[in-house]
């Protein structure tokens, strides 16, 4: 099949300055770290080193503690909520007016496609902090009592897939209830966190409210244990969340853990066909498949099923593999050396368990780190493919006779992050949605995100939500 061919339309980087190196944002200033290394941040899609960034050791992160502790106390626990809302409301609009700028450093550090960084990333972070600036003085009302209460001061852990929008998620509804935060960004991707940091010095918040400090899992699991943090928050993988779990058991921390997934995406025989295969793509290669509730495994009706997989396979080869900064690019740069090895590892034991592997002619870049989108046929439930999150642009096809059977493939899984059901029969969509364990359920649409609706799972995906009142909620004491 041709394809119609565009012309290259990069975003110019002309936008973004980015430092050499960069310090640990502490107490309000940018500062050097003590005992910690310093380490280098790439971009996935040259190798190019971007900036030099500095890792926390064990005494950064006390000073960042100590200084968000003091912060609390003094300043803004007692402060009103709507003095605070209008803190908030400023980093909302100061996100707006940086919003190109933060775009493209978000696809030069992380890989995605500039496209998605523009329209869905950095307005939903807006987003978020003009929701959670609404509830700063009505925490009365957000169910847990009549004087709710911070829980203080709240160590924070995100990862690479989304950095800007999970320090929204983070910040935005702790700074609201009125906590003070310490946040480390995946060390592979932690430029839009510094750029935020200068977002809160232009917003003239208070000094110690936010704290930035980089580094590896060792900065991580030092600021999580360290015994003046009262709330921890975690995006990430379920083996890290364990580790979490346990390191924080029988203290007084109050903790949410949003884990990994192994989403359901299930199609029956009178979907809508066009905008199931537009779902279905969206479902598992937005974002090149770094997506924690991706759909990467596709249930289809028998009936329907070489229909679908046709389609599927003819709209895969007109998806656009490339530079993350042309603004016509679908699938950019994998985030980084290790995770194309863990997808190419995988990749290779579906094939060695007998499943079907197909993907577009699709020519990669030399440079950078790149996976073709790729499908994968005759899957079992029993393959490696079906059963652990790939975190890539990988999707394992599953085909199942009536919805009883649906469903019972759909929940066989440690997971329970998110499903996606496409059907013309509203009642079906209930009954399917109130049968499946898992905490997101979508209906003929996929990785759709709003603030004020929650997000969160069931068994190894995680505890807590965020997003909506029920993530103001995690930030509240009870």
């Amino acid at each position: 099949m041709s394809r119609f061919e565009y012309a290259p339309a990069p975003e110019s980087r002309a936008i973004v300055d980015i430092k050499s190196s960069y310090g640990l944002f502490v107490n309000g200033q940018f500062v050097e770290a003590t005992d910690g290394k310093p380490f280098k941040t790439v971009s996935p899609s040259s190798e190019e080193v971007l900036a030099e960034i500095s890792e926390a050791g064990p005494a950064d992160v006390d000073k960042a503690v100590k200084a968000a502790r003091k912060a609390f106390e003094k300043v803004w626990g007692p402060m009103s909520g709507r003095d605070r809302a209008k803190y908030l409301f400023r980093i909302a609009r100061l996100i707006q007016e940086r919003s190109r700028e933060l775009a493209v450093l978000e696809s030069l550090d992380n890989g995605k496609p500039i496209r998605e960084s523009r329209d869905v990333d950095i307005p939903l972070v807006a987003a978020h902090f003009f929701y959670y600036a609404g509830w700063a003085d009505k925490l009365e009302y957000a169910g847990v009592g009549e004087d709710p209460q911070p829980w203080g001061v709240a160590g924070q852990v995100i990862p690479w897939n989304f950095p800007m929008l999970m320090l929204a998620w983070k910040i935005a509804p702790a700074l609201a209830a009125g906590n003070t935060v310490i946040l480390k960004p995946a060390e592979t991707t932690p430029l839009t966190a510094l750029a935020f940091a200068e977002i809160c010095q232009q917003a003239d918040l208070p000094p110690g409210v936010v704290n930035i400090v980089t580094g590896a899992g060792r900065t991580g699991q030092t600021l999580v244990e360290h015994p003046d943090v009262d709330k921890v928050a975690f995006t990430g993988s379920t083996e890290v969340g364990r580790a979490i779990a346990k390191s924080v058991a029988g203290s007084d921390k109050a903790v949410t853990l949003e884990l990994g997934g192994k989403a359901a995406n299930i199609v029956f025989e009178d979907a809508p066909i066009d905008q199931t295969i537009e779902g279905i793509v969206n479902g598992i290669f937005f974002n090149q498949g770094h997506v924690c509730c991706a759909g990467s495994r596709l249930l289809v009706q028998e009936s329907v099923y070489d229909e679908v997989l046709a389609r599927l396979k003819r709209r895969m080869g007109t998806l656009r593999v490339g530079d993350p900064l042309d603004k016509n690019t679908d699938i950019g740069a994998i985030n980084s050396a290790a995770q194309l090895a863990r997808i190419r590892e995988l990749s290779q034991i579906g094939e060695d368990e007998g499943a079907e592997r197909w993907s577009p002619e699709c020519e990669l870049p030399a440079e950078g780190y790149w996976f073709p989108p790729t499908v994968f046929t005759g899957v079992s439930q029993a393959h490696r493919i079906a059963r652990e999150e790939i975190f890539g642009p990988v999707l394992s096809v599953l085909t199942f006779r009536t919805p009883a059977e649906a469903v019972e493939k759909a929940n066989n899984t440690p997971f329970g992050l998110s499903a996606g059901i496409w059907t013309d029969k509203g009642s079906r969509i209930l009954w399917m949605a109130n049968q499946l364990r898992a905490g997101v359920v979508w209906a003929n649409t996929f990785n759709r995100f709003d603030p004020t609706s929650p997000f969160g799972g069931y068994k190894e995906s995680g505890y807590g939500r965020e997003g909506g009142r029920h993530g103001l909620e995690a930030y509240l004491a009870h």
